[in-house]
């Protein structure tokens, strides 16, 4: 009982953290990005009402442009928070979703390779599995520099393996990074049985884990007979 006191109050701080991560980065787009190409449209249109000279269709057609690239994203980030309302429990789709968000307002290349169907696991733990690889993610785009991610998934009868690799600025794995939350990802990868492992070089770096799936069916069956 304590055992399943201590993951369910695990499992409402990753549902709280998924959000708060989401909405942080929606908030920093927001800032950073619609807000400095606002910025320069209001610098364009203080320069036309300064200047003695007549303002021109053409003048006009820059502001124009501006604010309509300013709509475009707006646009997109009103998608991205309509689909995260509701936290999605579909490892699959939430990947996919942070992918085309990253490729939208970062420029970054993502892809992934799903190299056979998506086991039916534990949708407690399918949510955790999220969350590890979310901030995994999140620590690549802060630290590494990288241009491209990469994220292959396989599986076979016993093992799901999910492979997540940048390719930029590495760090000493053996280090105890406090700003990366290794411990946090690993603890919750520990929480629903998954082997996790980090490596980190001058090429990247890739988390790697293995989450047993016969493992998983026993923790069912110990669950349903409590």
């Amino acid at each position: 009982m304590e055992s399943e006191i201590h993951f369910q109050s695990e499992l409402i701080k990753t549902r709280v953290e998924i959000k708060d991560q989401t909405l942080t980065e929606i908030s920093k787009e927001l800032h950073d990005n619609i807000g400095q190409i606002i910025s320069v449209a209001i610098m364009q249109l203080n320069m036309y009402t300064q200047r003695d000279e007549t303002v021109t269709k053409t003048d006009l057609e820059e502001v124009k442009s501006v604010m309509a690239k300013s709509l475009d994203e707006i646009r997109i980030l009103s998608r991205i928070i309509n689909k995260d309302n509701l936290i999605n429990t579909n490892f699959i789709e939430s990947i996919e979703n942070d992918f085309k968000r990253i490729e939208k307002l970062k420029n970054i290349e993502c892809k992934l390779y799903l190299n056979c169907n998506f086991p039916k696991i534990n949708v407690e733990h399918e949510l955790i599995l999220y969350r590890i690889f979310q901030e995994s993610i999140h620590n690549s785009l802060k630290h590494s520099s990288s241009k491209k991610l990469e994220m292959n998934i396989s599986c076979d009868d016993e093992i799901l393996t999910i492979q997540l690799k940048d390719f930029g600025i590495g760090f000493d794995s053996n280090q105890n990074y406090k700003g990366l939350g290794l411990n946090n990802i690993k603890f919750r990868a520990k929480l629903i049985g998954a082997n996790l492992s980090l490596n980190s070089n001058e090429n990247g770096t890739e988390t790697l884990l293995q989450y047993n799936l016969n493992k998983q069916d026993e923790n069912k069956e110990k669950s349903n007979n409590n």
